[in-house]
């Protein structure tokens, strides 16, 4: 029997769904990480953000946006993303799935996962 997904080891769709109402609740509360949403249609972004997590995690890939590096080109250049506000996002994940009462193995797997994603999105 085939491993299971980080994807279907947190709940499949409706614990990613969850996860990312939460999650966004959160990063639009920090006033360190709201001014990057300015004029962002949230509903399209989190749905957007569920699709990108469900594929990263390695469930159906439902994901059609750009790479990490190009989404996040304008933010890192035009409103100065980076190390600290990626340090932020991650915190509001990890606490997040806290909320949720996700077992700490699998936050930490999630974690290693967003961890990975750094380099692209900060376009190190």
């Amino acid at each position: 029997m085939p491993e299971q997904s980080l994807y279907e080891r947190l709940g499949g769709e409706a614990a990613v769904t969850a996860a990312v109402d939460i999650f966004y609740k959160k990063v639009l509360a920090d006033p360190a990480l709201k001014p990057f949403f300015d004029g962002v249609d949230m509903k399209r972004q989190a749905r957007h953000q569920a699709n990108f997590m469900t594929y990263a995690f390695g469930g159906p890939n439902k994901y059609a946006g750009k790479g990490l590096r190009a989404a996040h080109m304008r933010l890192v250049k035009g409103k100065g993303l980076g190390e600290k506000h990626f340090g932020l996002v991650a915190g509001h994940l990890q606490a997040t799935l806290r909320e949720l009462k996700v077992p700490a193995t699998l936050i930490d797997d999630v974690m290693t996962t967003v961890g990975g994603t750094k380099a692209d999105i900060l376009g190190l």
